[in-house]
């Protein structure tokens, strides 16, 4: 899979503990919109996506997380890589120094029907809402709101994966 970028903080001791901990991604354009998870209480935009499993693979991450963080029933068959952003910063996991971590993006198609979300704890905490939105949008708020405590760096890949996307003629 292709990188797209690297974002690394540089706020860690190199030669500490790392925590390493992959995600996998959805991305869903319909009519010029993004399929994204909206934080209501933070009020940011990321794709659906997180943790990948020791037991499964990075696509089935993706359809499993899509599904329960978005309603999002993945075709599997519409799979298709679209690349990689790695991450690397100050950890705030217990025992470790440094977090680092793969996001893998996949384009994908989904059926038409939204199934009932299944979220964690902080996720309905968060009010995780599917929202198709314009990336401009998105972009726009994740660079500029208040989100409180969430992870600006997170924040910021959202808005330069969305940017590549535009750059590459995916929102038409």
């Amino acid at each position: 899979m292709r990188l797209l970028f690297e974002m690394d903080a540089g706020d860690y001791d190199r030669n500490g503990v790392a925590f390493v901990r992959h995600s996998a991604r959805c991305i869903h354009i319909k009519n010029g919109l993004a399929a994204m998870v909206h934080s209501i209480k933070y009020d940011y935009y990321k794709f659906p996506g997180g943790g990948i499993e020791k037991s499964e693979s990075n696509e089935a991450a993706m359809i499993r997380e899509a599904r329960e963080e978005a309603g999002l029933v993945v075709i599997p068959g519409s799979v298709k890589e679209y690349g990689c952003v790695h991450r690397v910063e100050k950890s705030s996991h217990d025992g470790a120094d440094y977090f680092i971590q793969d996001n893998y993006y996949y384009l994908c198609d989904v059926e038409g029907r939204v199934q009932a979300q299944d979220l964690d704890g902080y996720e309905a905490e968060e009010q995780f809402t599917l929202e198709y939105v314009e990336p401009g949008k998105a972009i726009f708020v994740n660079r500029n709101a208040n989100h409180g405590p969430k992870d600006q760096i997170m924040l910021e890949r959202e808005a330069r994966v969305l940017e590549l996307l535009k750059e590459e003629g995916y929102f038409r």
